[in-house]
């Protein structure tokens, strides 16, 4: 009954990407003078109190945005990691004087945009309400009531994030890297778990607000239009009293790159694709005379499209999607990355192209199309960027927080044409150290460890919470373990044979959170072998798709496109209704591979081949007898080959054989969780539906 599911994930891929823009690469770009860059200079009053306030006027439009943020060096939370997090979203829940929904009616009267955070507040508004704006941000900064309803509500929400991303390899990636990189006792580097979020209390967030929440060292930024006067009344009106407190900054350890490169390889069992990141610290911040061309030789790698690892790794080889690189400016610490998502079979191959593709940069010079066309696409978007008031105030604000002498952004673009083919090359070869670097991969280990152990660097295995371990020793099969006598328990463990075989067809309904829509699947099977499932986006029908036995179709956006042959056969081969009875009889070749474990659960992992020779893996639970994972490929309409699982849990009694409610799709790096609202067997299933 549960291939279905995996039929799911691919037509899911296809809606999310239906509507992807093709780029046109047979013209490049033509190339254009950089664009006279004209960044008002800021004028500038202290508040008694110490804040610095600085005020970029522009009266082309009846709008100002002011921001107020709070320059501090990061600090280590610790076991109490999160805590600046929750404090967050805290100061929206309301103030002292006015309660959420007050707050939020009063700044939606007034076409408002007005929020607060960890990191200050900002406000924006039409010129005639930008007064009663501020204020509103001035309150939620100064006054949050930290209702303790809303404090129980916050940290249940980011409890429940945590635990959705438990199994996402792309999540425990983000999480691994900045661990290792940085290390946990590094304010970049540690992250927040259940049991530390859990052991948070109101108390910790009101101590976080007090010990952060001071005048000291803090800016504030009015650009738009208001004049120096009303700017001066408006900061010592709301801000004025705000009295100066005590900041307790401790220095931030310095990390270190290790000395020669290393494989640092995460294992998760489920994941049906690997996460890879080539990554190193560097030294640079804006004010490194080295950051323009650092800016410029990074595009050219990984910035985009046209960036040497996306040629590679896509358009010449398709191991992936796309493949990006960034550079960080940071005091406390700055990080070059390379990354792809990949088929597990290529992963090897992939951190070989990526790392070819670094090296290249700082081995040979950059073609100065190449070259001409990441200046091009800077002069063009930066004088756009300028349109935005935030921007203008964020370089205002960097300015002053980073010593940037006062015409960095005028001079931006002057500074971007004249890197040369010989700076990208040296800053290459100096700052991105394929040599030095951590290549961490996130993945199942045991079908990419063996080829990864063939490239020559030592390899660490970690947890997904960045805690070195030991290789797992593949277990091994007992000898008396075979097929046949897995596939009888799982049939004895979900009621057995008489019980199964009474399931003549089934409805079942599911929901899911995709994009933040929810995902309704409608799916009805009749034996031996017909389906249907209809899904639907907040009630609208986006994907049907119909199989009777001998023919069917797909249907998208109303367009039907009947199956081909090879699909029908692939349908026809294999019943859709627990297939596991009828294996032997069908003729599919079974075999025990390895014991594996899912979610915790040690499984025997069976190989199972069609008659025609499509492959796919399932695996049973060695103690319950359950099926808890399912794994096959599919070959996407676009010729790109696409990974997909399916886990199986929370088994619920329908009609006396256990069913799974819970089903956690993986697809690409897509990530689902299917929750089953109702299954109905032998009922409400008829020969039309399957028309």
């Amino acid at each position: 009954m549960n291939k279905i599911f995996l039929s799911a994930a691919a037509f899911l891929l296809l809606c999310t990407t239906t509507f992807a823009q093709t780029i046109d690469r047979t013209h490049k770009p033509a190339a254009g003078p950089a664009p006279a860059i004209n960044i008002g200079k800021p004028q500038t009053f202290v508040l008694p109190n110490g804040i610095k306030v600085l005020v970029v006027e522009d009266h082309k439009l009846p709008k100002v945005s002011a921001s107020l943020s709070l320059d501090r060096v990061p600090q280590i939370e610790g076991s109490k990691a999160g805590v600046s997090g929750l404090m967050s979203a805290m100061l929206n829940e309301g103030t002292t004087t006015r309660p959420k929904a007050k707050f939020d009616e009063e700044v939606d009267f007034i076409g408002a945009n007005v929020s607060a955070s960890a990191g200050g507040g900002s406000a924006s508004a039409l010129t005639k309400y930008f007064d009663k704006a501020f204020g509103l941000m001035a309150d939620a900064v100064l006054h949050p009531a930290f209702p303790s309803e809303s404090f129980d509500k916050i940290k249940s929400q980011a409890i429940t994030s945590l635990k959705a991303d438990e199994k996402s390899a792309k999540a425990i990636s983000s999480r691994v890297v900045a661990a290792l990189v940085y290390g946990t006792d590094h304010p970049y580097g540690e992250f927040e778990t259940e049991a530390k979020l859990n052991g948070i209390t109101l108390d910790d967030v009101k101590a976080n607000y007090k010990s952060q929440f001071v005048p000291n060292k803090a800016y504030l930024v009015f650009v738009g239009d208001i004049k120096l006067n009303t700017a001066k009344k408006l900061a010592n009106q709301y801000f004025g009293s705000w009295a100066k407190g005590a900041l307790d900054e401790k220095p931030v350890k310095t990390p270190v790159n290790v000395k020669t490169t290393e494989i640092d390889l995460v294992d998760v069992p489920s994941a049906v694709q690997s996460e890879i990141s080539v990554t190193n610290l560097v030294g640079n911040t804006k004010k490194n005379p080295d950051y323009f061309a650092l800016i410029v030789a990074n595009q050219i790698l990984g910035g985009g499209s046209n960036g040497y690892l996306f040629m590679n790794l896509r358009e010449k080889h398709a191991y992936t999607y796309g493949s990006y690189s960034s550079v960080g400016a940071d005091k406390y610490g700055a990080r070059f990355g390379a990354s792809a998502s990949v088929r597990n079979a290529v992963t090897d191959s992939a951190v070989i192209q990526i790392v070819n593709e670094i090296n290249r940069l700082g081995n040979e010079k950059a073609t100065a199309d190449a070259i001409q066309l990441v200046k091009n696409t800077y002069n063009g978007s930066f004088a756009m960027d300028l349109e935005d008031k935030s921007k203008i105030a964020t370089y205002a604000l960097n300015v002053e927080t980073e010593g940037l002498p006062q015409d960095f952004y005028q001079t931006f673009l002057q500074k971007i044409n004249a890197v040369s083919a010989e700076d990208i090359q040296r800053v290459a070869k100096q700052y991105f150290t394929p040599g030095q670097a951590r290549i961490v991969i996130v993945g199942k280990a045991s079908e990419i460890a063996p080829n990864l152990e063939k490239l020559g660097y030592k390899i660490n295995y970690f947890d997904k919470y960045a805690n070195l371990v030991t290789k797992t020793a593949e277990a091994k099969v007992a000898a008396n373990v075979n097929p046949q006598t897995v596939l009888d328990n799982y049939i004895k463990a979900i009621g057995g044979n008489d019980n199964v075989k009474n399931i003549k067809s089934l409805l079942i309904n599911t929901d899911a959170a995709v994009q933040g829509m929810t995902l309704n699947a409608t799916i009805k099977q009749m034996a031996p072998n017909k389906e249907s499932m209809i899904m639907s986006f907040n009630g609208m029908t986006v994907m049907k798709s119909v199989f009777d036995g001998a023919a069917g179709y797909n249907e998208m956006q109303g367009q039907k496109m009947p199956l081909g042959a090879d699909d029908v056969k692939k349908k026809q081969e294999e019943r859709s209704i627990f297939p596991e009875m009828y294996y032997a009889a069908d003729k599919f070749i079974l075999a025990i591979e390895s014991t594996e474990k899912v979610s915790d659960k040690d499984t025997y992992k069976m190989k199972i081949t069609s008659p025609t020779g499509n492959i796919s893996y399932k695996y049973f639970d060695i103690t319950s007898g359950l099926l808890l994972k399912q794994e096959m490929t599919v070959k996407l309409p676009t010729g790109q080959e696409m990974s997909q699982s399916s886990e199986l849990s929370d088994y619920k009694p329908v009609n006396g054989v256990l069913m799974p409610y819970t089903i956690s799709i993986s697809a690409g790096a897509q990530q689902i969780d299917l929750k089953v609202k109702e299954v109905k067997v032998n009922s409400e299933v008829t020969e039309a539906d399957f028309k």
